[in-house]
């Protein structure tokens, strides 16, 4: 059985409960961030033979170049066509389906002439080079290839590097279909700290990037908070999330089984259910302890829930709205009558999955929208992964000479009073 935590609004102490509940401490201690910085210092210096040593090491790999650790192009397209056909389908459909909805976010230059003649703007491009960090080993998933990889291929990058771990050697032939599908350019079986500092300072084989996007475990995040400034990131993102409004019309099997989708991630993952009707999170909690034994990871589960997880007891559906929007969750399910309009008054989450037939699961494969998502509490000011995080914006200004004549005298005026002339002469000269 799960000891799940039930809470309730009309305790006073509610909203310091939930904080409390909500609170999330990375691990990553002295030690952790003294290792990542010397492999990044390592690979910094040392370059290639850093990376094949540590590889060694942390992979328990035997190989003496960096050249064994690059898989050639045509070994993912081996795998592509090696799957089952079944899998190749679903891998296929979720690919057409997330490039189809990011290609809507693509963003385009755009400018503007004044009366004058004085033209201004904004010229948008695309990355040149982006890394792609996927997880190896037992945390394998395909379906992050795609949602990393897609959206920077829509946005024109023009080459993706995409580092992977192989624990042992071992290699999981679906990643390598993804890659194929979405078109990745290279590939190198390396992870950890070492991969992201190869990525984000370039060695001899392996080229730097301007962005590294994709999770990782507590070393990968830390060294991508380490680089970050030498090279973008996406996010640092914390344990998976979902928080379920159900006003008691949903079965409880239902959505029991959408607070395990998020709980089975690992035990500091967090799902959380809110409702008004007290009989319904009593059938949840049924329905929690009746399903559980079947679950294939059910002792991760069961930590995750007792945990972090909870049934919360709101005094109506507007409460809940007002309690959600400070959890600001990564995934929000609202399973009642009127999803569209209750979605109207959520400020903060990292996606929306309405109606009682919108799993949260659909929307981590296939859906279309991005499954990287905002997590312990920062969709309060960041958003999905998405195009636009493969984009630059260049500022465009052109004065015609009545322009630079007339913006001239107001730069000089404010230029003068900051104290820099030769910014005040710099426009004064074109005045004339």
């Amino acid at each position: 059985m799960s000891d799940i935590r039930r809470l309730t609004t009309e305790d006073p102490e509610f909203w310091l409960q939930l904080d409390r509940l909500l609170a999330w401490e990375e691990v990553s201690d002295e030690g952790v961030h003294d290792t990542v910085r010397d492999i990044l210092r390592q690979v910094r210096s040392r370059g290639d033979a850093a990376v094949v040593e540590y590889t060694n090491r942390f992979d328990r790999m035997e190989v003496d170049s960096i050249g064994a650790l690059e898989v050639p192009v045509e070994r993912l397209t081996e795998a592509l066509a090696a799957i089952p056909a079944t899998q190749r389908e679903a891998l296929e459909h979720a690919a057409r389906r997330i490039r189809q909805y990011h290609q809507r976010q693509l963003q385009e230059s755009w400018s503007y002439t004044e009366p004058d003649g004085t033209l201004l703007g904004q010229q948008v491009t695309a990355l040149e080079r982006v890394g792609l960090y996927v997880p190896g080993g037992k945390a394998a998933y395909p379906s992050s290839v795609l949602m990393n990889a897609l959206p920077a291929r829509v946005a024109g990058v023009d080459e993706l590097i995409m580092v992977v771990p192989t624990p042992d050697g071992v290699i999981n032939e679906l990643v390598f279909a993804a890659a194929a599908i979405a078109g990745v350019d290279r590939v190198f079986a390396i992870g950890g700290a070492q991969a992201v500092a190869a990525l984000a300072y370039g060695t001899e084989t392996i080229p730097r990037v301007d962005k590294i996007v994709g999770p990782g475990n507590i070393y990968v995040a830390t060294a991508k908070g380490m680089v970050f400034g030498s090279v973008g990131i996406d996010m640092i993102a914390g344990p998976s999330e979902i928080l379920v409004v159900c006003d008691g019309d949903t079965p409880p099997d239902w959505i029991a089984m959408d607070l395990f989708s998020q709980a089975e991630h690992d035990e500091d993952a967090q799902s959380i259910l809110l409702s008004p009707d007290a009989g319904f999170l009593d059938q949840v909690a049924a329905s929690i302890d009746r399903l559980l034994p079947e679950m294939e990871r059910a002792d991760i589960i069961r930590r995750s829930l007792d945990e972090r997880g909870a049934l919360i007891r709101v005094r109506d559906l507007d409460e809940a709205v007002q309690v959600a929007n400070h959890i600001a969750p990564e995934h929000l399910e609202l399973s009642v009558a009127e999803p569209l309009e209750m979605a109207r008054h959520i400020r903060h989450a990292g996606a929306i999955f309405m109606g009682r037939y919108t799993a949260e699961a659909i929307g981590d494969y296939c859906a279309g929208p991005n499954h990287v998502l905002p997590t312990s509490r920062t969709a309060r000011f960041s958003s999905p992964l998405g195009v636009y995080d493969f984009q630059k914006r260049s500022s465009l200004i052109m004065c015609s000479p009545a322009g630079a004549a007339e913006l001239g005298k107001t730069a000089s005026q404010l230029a003068r009073g900051e104290g820099l002339t030769a910014h005040a002469r710099s426009a004064e000269y074109r005045c004339k």
